[in-house]
């Protein structure tokens, strides 16, 4: 067994909430100019372009790259090796959370009760998926998602002769309705199969996934290929304002399902594509 102080998860999830709201990774930045290069559209290359500039300050002057600096969304990899010491892991996560956007100077967009509505002042609580796993280490990936484009997430519970065609149908229905809302270019995350919340859980991951990875599942690579092409047709564009980037890319997750049901879920992410991983 590996011992893992609970100070030293905090310290960690601290630094990649603030880190991932400053800095964009690779992938995503290099996807932007790409997609400046081969933009079609003046207006939407003039977007492209602010986008960018957007990007290079927020990096020099550590200003979050967005206003809405999102719910922190956890995804922990526990190695069944690792034994946590001095509190409980949840809370050494939220405090993480807690001193990360108030130190950080990072907004404070969460509410302790959906109705009534009342911030809690520190961002927190964070929304945490756990997974255990073989090792010794603990993977952490903090995910902050703004809520423009996560109120554009669909959940669609297909029946399954509506096969192939009706996923990507869900697919593209959920962009186009989206259209501008969603802050374009866009990242789209999907999940097929498993249940009504294991679809949701996969669609979240997969915008965590690096763009310029496609899916190991021939189908399903050729399905995101196919649809990131569909997707920059309907020209929606950049902000919404015409053009041939409305999508980055598309990440699809699958997992086994019931026999009775297709179960399609999306959620979109604007061109903040937020993401931090690192290894404890």
């Amino acid at each position: 067994m590996r011992s893992i102080h609970v100070e030293d998860i905090v310290k960690t999830v601290k630094e990649m909430c603030i880190e991932a709201n400053h800095f964009l990774t690779k992938d995503v930045e290099n996807a932007l100019v790409n997609a400046h290069r081969n933009e079609k559209s003046p207006v939407g290359k003039q977007i492209l372009d602010q986008l960018i500039e957007n990007l290079d300050i927020a990096g020099e002057d550590m200003i979050p790259i967005c206003q809405d600096t999102g719910m922190a969304v956890i995804f922990m990899e526990v190695g069944q090796e690792v034994q946590i010491e001095g509190g409980l892991l949840s809370d050494a996560i939220n405090e993480g959370v807690r001193q990360g956007y108030v130190e950080g100077f990072l907004r404070k967009s969460v509410v302790k009760d959906p109705i009534i509505r009342e911030n809690t002042k520190d961002n927190t609580p964070a929304v945490i998926h756990y997974n255990i796993v073989a090792g010794d280490k603990i993977k952490i990936t903090v995910a902050p998602k703004g809520f423009g484009s996560e109120n554009m997430s669909r959940v669609f519970m297909l029946k399954p002769a509506d096969g192939i065609e009706g996923v990507k149908n869900a697919i593209l229905t959920a962009v186009k309705d989206a259209g501008p809302n969603a802050c374009p270019p866009m990242v789209v995350g999907v999940g097929v199969g498993g249940t009504f919340e294991k679809c949701a859980l996969m669609a979240k991951e997969a915008l965590t996934r690096p763009i310029d990875k496609r899916s190991e599942i021939p189908y399903v690579r050729e399905m995101e290929e196919e649809l990131l092409l569909k997707i920059n047709k309907t020209g929606i564009g950049p902000g919404g304002l015409g053009g041939s980037t409305t999508a980055l890319a598309v990440n699809i997750n699958t997992y086994p399902t019931h026999i009775a049901g297709l179960p399609v879920a999306i959620n979109i992410c604007c061109h903040v594509n937020r993401h931090s991983v690192r290894e404890i």
